[in-house]
């Protein structure tokens, strides 16, 4: 089991984005071992089979799909109501990162990543509100302690995390009186396939575990039990409210420990 507490999701039908890999696929799996129904999204088919594998196939739902088409977030939300007969929790994942400086950067690079961090996150807020509105749920975006600070060279990596936590807490201004949730999780470093190769760079690994108060990278399921708590019950009057899960990153203000 990834989560410790065992949360009642059964008879809760959810749809995780990025869910292939990474913070996406530890979510969509303890959400499954917590007896929801999930649908798992993502760009490529075969890694979300591998994610939903052993679990009962009446509680699954793979869609294919890039989220930065919206045409095809409105058919993946259309086919999860189809197939469960509601939607409960979407935990909007999916996310691109592209660094470089300013002096530098590409539109192309702007614009693939504003569509996979931010526009997904519009097209996907939309196309569910209406159920979430019936079944009084809930929408978790998963952004980035980069969304809340500046970093070196990401600027416009941050700058789209930053408009996803402004975005969603307006969001649950204008959707909260319809019973309707909406928050940030904001993870830092993450030990994830796609960034083993900058921990196994042992400068690097030595300069993030300094900079970390619990000293190590996190790992996808220390984000996915935020996601599983804050989208259910115990955490029934948290919304609009951006959540570093993040080992104490920005608890500092960045002064240099002592030596």
């Amino acid at each position: 089991m990834i989560t410790w507490a065992r949360y009642p999701y059964e008879n809760t039908v959810v749809l995780v984005t990025g869910a292939g890999s990474g913070i996406g696929q530890a979510t969509a799996r303890a959400f499954l071992e917590n007896g929801a129904s999930v649908c798992v999204v993502g760009r490529r088919e075969e890694p979300l089979h591998r994610v939903v594998e052993g679990f009962p196939a009446d509680r699954v739902l793979v869609c294919a799909a890039d989220v930065a088409d919206r045409a095809r977030v409105e058919e993946v939300v259309s086919s999860t109501v189809g197939r469960f007969g509601r939607l409960d929790v979407v935990v909007n994942n999916a996310g691109v990162f592209e660094g470089g400086e300013i002096d530098d950067y590409e539109d192309a690079a702007w614009e693939r990543m504003r569509g996979t961090n931010l526009d997904a996150l519009l097209y996907m807020a939309r196309a569910a509100m209406p159920w979430l509105k019936r079944s009084q749920g809930n929408l978790v975006a998963i952004s980035s302690v980069s969304g809340i600070r500046g970093d070196w060279g990401q600027f416009a990596y941050n700058a789209t995390k930053g408009a996803v936590n402004a975005m969603v807490q307006s969001l649950a201004l204008d959707v909260g009186a319809h019973g309707v949730r909406a928050n940030v999780i904001a993870p830092a470093f993450t030990a994830t396939r796609l960034t083993e190769e900058r921990l196994e760079d042992p400068g690097f690994a030595a300069a993030l575990a300094d900079r970390v108060a619990l000293g190590r990278a996190a790992t996808p399921e220390d984000v996915a039990r935020a996601v599983l708590f804050l989208a259910g019950p115990d955490a029934s009057y948290i919304t609009g409210a951006v959540i570093p899960v993040d080992g104490g990153t920005t608890a500092s203000t960045g002064q240099p420990r002592p030596v």
